[in-house]
């Protein structure tokens, strides 16, 4: 994987004849695919249109240059419908911010890691309040311009190391890991039952806040229902939370 800032203002070179053929300008981001689908070029001599090179005629993404077969790689935007449309999205996804489907901001994308062989966005580095995470693209809804929309529980994948490429689920993966997530959620509904009955009515020790900080439940407060769900949604570190401060 290469970070975006790795691979932007890299120089770009035409393997046939080894010469330069301009520096790496931008990452264009596809937002129905999240994926680096071209890399758009600066040259001197190409101030009126705008260039871009495909990411699958890049042949390598190296410490020092990007590699390319023959300067034909190049191609007009406004001549590539589609490339143009997804160069006018301005998608840029650092410095987006990150919400869940249902509003709740999470954090802000500071950076974003890059497969150099297919050009898909596998994992985002967050800042949350004073720390950083890394999260799984498989994670992400929707790839906005201003805002990253993920699952509802994206923040309980929330990593502080990096993995390799390998490690990181696929979409396709994350649909099966998903798939039998759902099948065991089924056989646990019995437990959640359970949980609720032996909760409601009880009275709070202490204030309980979601991880951003929200107060959920007041100090002294007789749970109902709706505040175990609440305090659930909020995620497995705050019910477990809520659960070691009742009476």
């Amino acid at each position: 994987m290469k970070k975006s800032t790795e691979i932007q203002s890299l120089p770009i070179i035409n393997i046939s004849d080894g010469s330069e053929i301009g520096k790496v300008r931008s990452l264009v981001v596809n937002p129905e695919k999240g994926s680096v689908d071209f890399l758009t070029v600066e040259h001197e001599d190409w101030q009126i249109s705008v260039r871009a090179i495909p990411f699958k005629k890049v042949v390598g993404i190296g410490e020092y240059a990007v590699t390319v077969e023959h300067e034909n790689a190049v191609i007009d935007l406004n001549e590539i419908p589609i490339a143009n449309s997804l160069v006018n999205k301005k998608i840029r996804v650092a410095d987006a911010r990150l919400m869940t489907r249902k509003g709740q901001m999470i954090g802000e994308i500071v950076e974003f890691h890059v497969d150099d062989e297919s050009g898909a966005i596998r994992t985002l580095e967050v800042k949350s309040k004073s720390d950083s995470y890394y999260l799984d693209s498989p994670h992400v809804l929707t790839w906005g311009k201003d805002i990253v929309i993920v699952k509802e529980d994206a923040a309980e994948y929330f990593r502080e190391t990096l993995v390799e490429m390998d490690d990181v689920p696929t979409p396709q993966e994350a649909v099966v890991m998903q798939e039998a997530a759902a099948t065991q959620a089924d056989g646990l509904k019995d437990i959640e039952s359970r949980q609720m009955e032996l909760l409601v009515g009880r009275q709070t020790a202490e204030d309980i806040f979601s991880l951003e900080g929200e107060l959920l439940v007041p100090k002294g407060s007789e749970l109902t229902r709706a505040d175990i769900q609440s305090v659930k949604e909020a995620g497995p570190s705050v019910f477990v939370e809520l659960t070691m401060n009742i009476r």
